[in-house]
């Protein structure tokens, strides 16, 4: 209804129940070798279990303890072919919720993350992404937080450090991620904006900064930027994993 008053996101999620399925939301981690913050990452995520996600963790093949210590905190620990994509399209399949949420290793989410992407959902958003905080010391770090939410918002692509969300039906119908080693979230991103909009969460989640710190914030810009515009033109996907020096942990 045109005239129907939207309801806050605060409210509570309860009647937001999607009747068929076993979880209301399954929330899928790709992870590689991610023993040192594994633990902390899920142990934040126990109070979604208790409102009814499922929490899946699709491991890459760690050489590190990660699948040890994520199985008594989740519902389910998947062994993948490497690849964030891969790895995502193997949750996802695995999942029992109507509604997928892609979750990196480095990435928190807010407390009622859960119930403003159900709402989303309900008021009609087949898919959607949360703006985002950075966290830690460079200097610069807030103001690419703010950039890269601003520039989501107005081309509707969205990235993995943005927390996608997904519904079944509509994951499926765009054919889940791309099996390419670089920009499988700005391919996933493209192919569902031609579908509908993303819903634009101003809600935040808070992502590791430890690639711009690394690498330095201009140095980072400056890729992504060259990246992002040879994707756009064709570039095949593994020879920029190649250029980028790509490691599945960074991006």
């Amino acid at each position: 209804m045109k005239n129907a008053r939207p309801r806050p996101v605060t409210e509570t999620a309860e009647s937001e129940n999607l009747p068929g399925a076993k979880a209301r939301l399954s929330i899928i981690i790709p992870v590689l070798d991610e023993a040192s913050g594994i633990v902390a990452i899920l142990q934040r995520l126990q109070p979604l279990r208790a409102q009814g996600a499922e929490i899946i963790v699709a491991d890459g093949g760690s050489s590190d303890a990660s699948r040890t210590l994520a199985e008594p905190l989740a519902d389910l620990v998947l062994t993948s072919p490497r690849g964030r994509g891969r790895q995502m399209n193997t949750g996802a399949a695995a999942g029992q919720g109507p509604v997928l949420l892609f979750l990196h290793a480095d990435t928190l989410l807010p407390a009622n993350a859960m119930e403003a992407i159900l709402l989303a959902i309900r008021r009609g958003a087949a898919w959607g992404r949360f703006d985002v905080r950075i966290d830690g010391s460079a200097c610069g770090l807030g103001l690419i937080a703010f950039m890269m939410n601003w520039r989501s918002r107005l081309s509707g692509i969205a990235t993995g450090d943005q927390a996608i969300f997904v519904t079944r039906a509509a994951f499926e119908q765009a054919g889940g991620f791309l099996d390419i080693p670089l920009m499988e979230d700005v391919a996933f991103s493209s192919r569902m904006r031609r579908l509908t909009k993303p819903a634009c969460l101003r809600m935040k989640v808070l992502t590791s900064g430890r690639r711009w710190e690394k690498n330095g914030v201009v140095t980072t810009i400056l890729n992504m930027w060259r990246l992002r515009l040879r994707f756009s033109l064709g570039a095949n996907p593994t020879d920029l994993a190649r250029d980028y020096g790509y490691s599945p942990r960074d991006h």
